[in-house]
């Protein structure tokens, strides 16, 4: 099972790695009402990159801790709970929020909801990073 963890943590060090980078750059931009194509690229690379290390956290780590714990699997919901019990995430609300968010990033269309995506990405990306490096530190209990 070590070789699992290793490779999970693995993958997660690389999404950070790239997310921080995107993120970064994104907050130099900062909020606009209208961006240059160079901007907006910025800003898709990092919605893109929030979605998938969300995904990675939510689907992948926390699943493979439950197993590790011992734990049945469960809903979306019962994953973050878990995770904010085990103190990997600083919240529960706010990791649903970035779930409903990763949701809407995938389907959303309408270019004056854009603003607001990248509003909340950029606010929500934090609790990303932290929960990373408290998984990074995690160590499962006996």
């Amino acid at each position: 099972m070590n070789g699992i963890v290793a490779k999970e943590l693995k993958f997660l060090d690389e999404a950070l790695k790239i997310l921080v980078y995107s993120y970064e750059a994104c907050q130099q931009i900062g909020i606009k009402e209208s961006y240059a194509l160079e901007e907006l690229d910025k800003f898709e690379a990092l919605t893109s990159r929030f979605a998938r290390t969300s995904d990675m956290l939510i689907k992948e780590s926390f699943r493979l801790i439950d197993i590790l714990e011992l734990e049945k699997p469960g809903s979306t919901i019962d994953r973050i709970n878990r995770a904010e019990k085990r103190n990997l995430i600083s919240s529960g609300e706010v990791f649903k929020k970035i779930r409903y968010l990763r949701n809407e990033i995938a389907h959303e269309y309408l270019p004056m909801a854009i603003e607001q995506i990248f509003k909340e990405v950029l606010r929500l990306t934090p609790h990303l990073i932290d929960s990373i490096g408290r998984i990074q530190k995690w160590e499962p209990s006996r």
